[in-house]
């Protein structure tokens, strides 16, 4: 990046927002999720819905100058990179589009890395196995193919490294059948084409496991860990007979599990979370969130990576643009750019002024 900042901050970014085949047969011609964002309505009182995008609009993300404006806003706030969600299914690519783009233009010049969402699409929108749409499988042929087709992206200059190694997350960790043969496939195939090993990182879901027992170099502390959270912990909300789980966004953080290891452990701040576009009464919702309890969050989180050395600062945020769970940096009309101002103030370095100037100079 241009400019100095405390830490490295990468975002979770989905790449949803453009149509294909799949999801126009299971969901109808011309489907995207701002079909559910733009449909949402409150279901209780005081419920913020429908969340409806700044300045960057309804998107489509085959336009090259919505990915270049994207790229502009996240740079220009202190967001080093964005991490694509990778759906890989045994060869075939969904959602890809837009990485491929960036991978063939070389455009645009931003930071960016990739995490394998390795569960099955299903109608619940939770992996849940349940009517599924897409399943995802396994097999030790399928972990080389996929080793070759990561290395292309390992290779581009801006994927996103420590130390020269290229930052691979794997959201499901404990789904594949045997972690430590996935991943040695992915270092040893690496190597062979002449690449550096990838540093592989396990993702938490459900569990405050430490991957780095399983055949990967860390972990990324996940947030939300929704099947983490205690039902006894709703709120009651004035106006909620939806049957909607209402959470207190500083309650819920302060609930997620710590993981403790001898190998580095990534922290995850999510920004907020309201999943009722996707889910209806069956969503879960964080209220009291909003920039400055975010702002408070991620200066912990900045704070605590600061006396390690800066290539190894990666602090997540969850998430640049997940819209349909009301959980994204990109400006909306209620608070404008306020969740990119936030990191910007805390993660930006200001220049120590030199003596005897003006604090306008």
């Amino acid at each position: 990046m241009s400019m100095d900042t405390r830490a490295r901050v990468v975002a979770f970014y989905l790449p949803q927002f453009h149509p294909i085949p799949e999801n126009d047969a299971w969901w109808g011609p011309g489907f995207t999720e701002w079909r559910n964002v733009a449909a949402a309505r409150p279901l209780f009182d005081g419920h913020e819905q429908p969340h409806v995008p700044g300045t960057l609009g309804y998107y489509d993300l085959r336009v090259p100058e919505v990915r270049e404006a994207q790229a502009e806003l996240a740079a220009a706030h202190g967001v080093e990179a964005f991490c694509y969600w990778h759906y890989w299914f045994r060869g075939k690519r969904l959602l890809g589009r837009p990485l491929d783009d960036v991978l063939a233009s070389g455009r645009p010049d931003h930071g960016f890395c990739l995490a394998w969402a390795n569960e099955s699409w299903t109608r619940t929108w939770l992996g849940d196995g349940k009517q599924i749409l897409q399943s995802q499988d396994y097999s030790p042929e399928d972990d080389l193919r996929h080793a070759r087709w990561l290395a292309e992206a390992f290779a581009d200059p801006r994927y996103l490294r420590i130390f020269d190694r290229p930052v691979f997350l794997i959201y499901r960790p404990a789904d594949l059948p045997s972690p430590e043969r996935t991943t040695d496939v992915l270092r040893s195939e690496s190597v062979r084409l002449g690449l550096a090993e990838p540093l592989l990182l396990g993702v938490t879901l459900h569990s405050n496991l430490d991957y780095s027992t399983r055949g990967f170099d860390g972990t990324v502390a996940f947030e939300p860990m929704l099947g983490m959270m205690p039902e006894t912990d709703t709120m009651h909300v004035s106006g909620n007979a939806s049957g909607v789980a209402i959470y207190d966004y500083d309650e819920v953080r302060r609930r997620m599990p710590l993981i403790t290891s001898t190998r580095p452990v990534y922290r995850t701040i999510v920004v907020s979370w309201d999943n009722s576009p996707r889910r209806g009464t069956r969503a879960i919702v964080f209220v009291n969130s909003g920039p400055e309890r975010f702002r408070a969050g991620l200066q912990e989180l900045v704070a605590g990576v600061e006396d390690q050395p800066f290539e190894e600062r990666l602090v997540f945020v969850n998430a640049w643009n997940e819209w349909a769970e009301g959980n994204h940096l990109e400006p909306d009309r209620r608070h404008g750019t306020g969740y990119l101002e936030a990191v910007r103030s805390v993660n930006v370095a200001v220049p120590a002024r030199r003596a005897g100037t003006s604090p306008r100079a």
